[in-house]
């Protein structure tokens, strides 16, 4: 299965796990680029989108038709580099617009040595992805793929069952902002999401993934976050262990995305490889306790099992969201600490910021335990 496609850029294509091929052109350099092949809707915010860590390990199909058209500014980045393997378009625009572009798209990424292949029937990839699930792939030159590199891509590493957490987090400990200290675990943190912390009020003390809960607890923090990051979360153990000493402890706890599956799986429950995940800025989500519903920002291939009666083998958890399009569990709370978190991301970047109120009540929590100590002290 083939799409053929002329114009500017070397011949190229991608070629997924399954044999299916989709020809296109080559632009910068950077092939052969592997990962897992997934597609987000989002129709702007691909800077972002590009710097995301969640996305480390994968080439991402942007289903919007042109992508590039504002170009690349100096204040977008989600992380220090961009992390995806490859990237792929229907049409990348020759020239951008925008009074705080700085540098094309084209060579942002080629700066990067991250391959971006133009010109691809990205609907017939999209659907393809849909139909058969998100799968290995690989982007390369040449008119059409060999024998040699089917080989190399079935060698290549699954996503299930890879700890891609303790490859994308900081090496080192930093610290922003004033007021209570919050230790905020970098599985693959947004910058966004420190910025929203911040700007809620805390000061944010970001460590590596394998912070141990004795660390933790050392530098007495107000409370705990749990970002978002890649990979499995079946893999990141260590962290398991570390969520649940915390949690015990009566610290209020907020996790987004993988932090959310961690603390799923923190407290019994279990998690599941969807067949192409959640990526994009319009999942609609229900707070089941007041009905309203929520447009957010998506960003995931792994979901905690369980529906509106709780998660399967972790009774002390209750679900608090659910995903309108296929009910996938969204949001958890536990019954009697103050620990809580949402698989979507609040702080969007790009989206919308219906689920901004997220961080106000992580400060709540918080100040309530700041209470509570006052009054026993």
């Amino acid at each position: 299965m083939q799409h053929h496609a002329g114009g500017t850029g070397r011949p190229a294509f991608v070629l997924l796990e399954d044999g299916a091929w989709f020809a296109g052109r080559l632009v910068g350099r950077g092939a052969p680029g592997f990962g897992e092949v997934v597609f987000t809707t989002n129709l702007t915010g691909y800077q972002e989108t590009f710097t995301d860590p969640s996305y480390l390990g994968q080439i991402v199909v942007m289903t919007a038709p042109m992508i590039g058209n504002y170009g690349i500014t100096l204040t977008d980045d989600e992380s220090a580099r961009p992390q995806v393997s490859g990237v792929v378009v229907r049409e990348l625009a020759r020239h951008y617009s925008n009074w705080q572009g700085k540098r094309s798209l084209a060579d942002w990424l080629a700066a990067a040595g991250v391959p971006i292949v133009t010109e691809v029937d990205t609907r017939r990839l999209t659907r393809h992805i849909r139909d058969r699930g998100a799968m290995r792939g690989v982007i390369a030159e040449g008119s059409e793929p060999t024998d040699a590199l089917r080989a190399q891509l079935l060698a290549s590493p699954s996503m299930e069952g890879l700890d891609l957490a303790s490859r994308a987090t900081t090496r080192v400990a930093y610290t922003q902002g004033e007021g209570p200290l919050v230790v905020a675990f970098d599985y693959g943190l947004k910058r966004n999401i420190v910025r929203m912390l911040e700007r809620t009020g805390f000061r944010v003390e970001v460590v590596p993934a394998e912070t141990t809960a004795e660390q933790v607890l050392e530098r007495h923090p107000a409370g705990v976050f749990l970002s978002n990051g890649p990979g499995d979360p079946g893999a990141v153990d260590y962290a398991q262990r570390t969520i649940r000493t915390l949690a015990e402890t009566g610290l209020p706890i907020f996790g987004i995305c993988l932090g959310h599956q961690l603390l799923g799986l923190a407290f019994g429950g279990s998690t599941t490889k969807m067949s192409y995940g959640h990526r994009g800025g319009n999942h609609p989500v229900q707070d089941l306790a007041t009905g309203r519903v929520l447009i957010t920002t998506q960003n995931h291939g792994f979901a905690v099992v369980g529906g509106p009666d709780g998660v399967s083998g972790a009774p002390d958890l209750e679900v608090t969201h659910l995903n309108l399009n296929d009910g996938t569990v969204e949001g958890l709370r536990h019954r009697y600490l103050p620990v809580f978190a949402v698989q979507y991301h609040p702080e969007a970047a790009p989206g919308p910021h219906d689920a901004y109120p997220h961080f106000a009540q992580f400060l709540a929590a918080v100040r309530t335990r700041l209470g509570e100590n006052a009054a026993t002290s």
